[in-house]
């Protein structure tokens, strides 16, 4: 009997590995709706970047019609020779520095003070939450106007701790001020999403480590940190992809002085493209920063990848 139903022809084909229809398409449905927005997005992007390639190795004119005249690499070459570009990169990784770590360090202290509220915390994170909400030339006017020297009201706090010189108009005082600026717009983002990461820590994991005498500093080395530690990751790469490219705040404010104080990358690129008009030029500086952009944003990625294999 099971020699007969073995050899029956309806389990043999049941059995039977299944082969894909030849004539079936590759592209299904949704494949095609897709294809027209894929093909949109890709001339929006590759287009516009090959492009950039392109005037990078070519000096751009503008009078009569745009045209394109071959230099070879001598705006490479000049891209590594320039000093007052490379001190442009180095102001720009200090603002870097700067801004990014204290917007994180400033962050995770006010999430971790918010975190102990119990009432009136929506209230309290409403008000942080405010200086994200407002463009970023907005908070540079406002900024500019606060550090003024005549009537700015920091400006006159400062003069009656003794400091009687002009914010803005000393190299120190105009980067510093940029600065904070910065910090003060964006560390609500951290705050948030640091508090979000905090409301995710299970409550049993708190509780038993204060059974087991875990307190303070104890208690976020050892449990809340490693918790959250992939959250600070993604604040952290967040906040220096916008970091790198800052220009609305400097603009505003210092218009990249005094003395090219605080004219960092970004500044410098629209200075050379649409004051001077060497598009070349700002070509190559804008494809450097493109590489410096991904540089950073795949040594974060990696770490997240790292850190989540290793859980």
């Amino acid at each position: 009997m099971a020699h007969v139903a073995d050899s029956s022809p309806v389990l043999r084909r049941s059995t039977q590995p299944k082969t894909t229809d030849p004539k079936r398409p590759r592209v299904g449905f949704e494949g095609k709706m897709m294809t027209p927005g894929l093909i949109l997005l890709a001339a929006l992007s590759i287009v516009p970047f090959l492009a950039l390639i392109l005037m990078s190795f070519s000096r751009v004119r503008l009078l009569g019609g745009v045209g394109l005249k071959p230099v070879g690499a001598n705006n490479w070459a000049r891209f590594f020779t320039d000093a007052d570009l490379w001190m442009s990169w180095l102001r720009t990784i200090v603002y870097f520095m700067l801004t990014v770590g204290l917007e994180m360090a400033l962050g995770v202290g006010i999430a971790l003070g918010l975190f102990r509220v119990l009432r009136g915390r929506n209230v309290l994170l409403s008000l942080i939450l405010l200086p994200m909400f407002a463009a970023p030339a907005i908070v540079g006017l406002l900024g500019r106007y606060l550090t003024d020297s005549t009537f700015g009201l920091y400006a006159w706090v400062l003069r009656s701790l003794g400091f009687s010189g002009d914010i803005l108009g000393s190299p120190t005082g105009a980067f510093a001020a940029v600065v904070l600026m910065d910090v003060w717009e964006w560390t609500p983002l951290i705050a948030l999403i640091t508090l979000a990461g905090l409301s995710s820590v299970p409550q049993s994991v708190r509780e038993a480590a204060a059974v087991d005498g875990a307190r303070g500093w104890m208690t976020l080395r050892y449990i809340i940190f490693p918790a959250i530690s992939n959250v600070l990751l993604v604040a952290l790469l967040i906040r220096s992809m916008d970091a790198i490219r800052y220009f609305d705040i400097i603009w505003v404010t210092t218009n990249g002085g005094p003395a090219d104080a605080t004219k960092i990358i970004p500044v410098r690129l629209y200075e050379t493209a649409f004051r001077f008009f060497d598009l070349g030029y700002a070509a190559a500086i804008g494809l450097a920063m493109l590489a410096f952009s991904i540089f950073i944003a795949r040594t974060f990625v990696r770490l997240l990848d790292t850190r989540g294999l290793t859980r």
